[in-house]
């Protein structure tokens, strides 16, 4: 309660930094934005996450609650993941949206969702074929961007893989946009571990790294008609 009390009191402040963040973006930025905050305004109703979120045992046959796989990404149940979402998406949006248009960042986020979506619903079923709890199947809900997010990572890290993010005393030495995947998957792995992240979001992680990486690496279509980057800086290594 005392964190929340904080959050709501300075709740203005934050209000001012995410319009100054998201002002200067594409109108697509904006829309997910827009539409990540009534996400947010309905994740209060137990009903409607669990129709928009995708639930494995509901997302596969024979329900086919194909729906999900759109909607999932735009449901966060918890404010500062809100908070999280809209500034990365404003700050990569700048970014990224001048260099690649309009139509690729659309393209780019329903690919990267959807394939979170059906990936990570695999991935609970081949846990329930080894345990045959069915819990994993209908009591995991897959909703948020976290996997998108983890996405928007790989494509800053093709852009500007020397960019350095932090200088550091220890054999890492300087951390930069190339080390930001793994960084991030593995803070996430660390946290599911200490117990204070759920695995989910672990799994998501992962899949939206592995799917972007792919795409971005051999089959994006680039304005001179090539397709991928197969630069060394772009290789698939840690």
């Amino acid at each position: 309660m005392a964190s929340a009390g904080v959050v709501f009191r300075h709740l203005p402040l934050i209000r001012q930094s995410l319009i100054a963040i998201i002002g200067n973006t594409g109108l697509f930025v904006k829309f997910v934005c827009v539409l990540l905050i009534i996400g947010y305004g309905l994740s209060f109703s137990e009903a409607a996450v669990e129709v928009l979120s995708v639930t494995p045992g509901y997302l596969l046959p024979p329900t086919f609650w194909l729906w999900t796989a759109f909607t999932h990404c735009f449901v966060e149940v918890r404010l500062w993941q809100v908070c999280v979402d809209l500034v990365t998406l404003g700050l990569c949006g700048k970014l990224i949206e001048p260099l690649w248009g309009s139509f690729e960042m659309v393209l780019f986020f329903l690919l990267v969702n959807v394939c979170v979506a059906f990936i990570s619903a695999l991935f609970y079923l081949i846990i329930y074929m080894c345990t045959f709890n069915p819990e994993v199947l209908f009591s995991v809900q897959i909703n948020g961007m976290a996997g998108y997010i983890a996405g928007l990572s790989v494509a800053v890290k093709q852009i500007m893989p020397d960019h350095v993010l932090l200088h550091t005393r220890t054999p890492l030495g300087k951390v930069s946009n190339r080390h930001v995947p793994l960084c991030l998957f593995l803070t996430a792995l660390l946290l599911y571990l200490c117990h204070l992240l759920e695995g989910l979001y672990t799994t998501m992680i992962g899949c939206g790294i592995a799917v972007s990486w792919v795409y971005l690496r051999f089959y994006q279509v680039h304005s001179n008609g090539t397709r991928g980057d197969m630069a060394e800086s772009f290789a698939f290594s840690w």
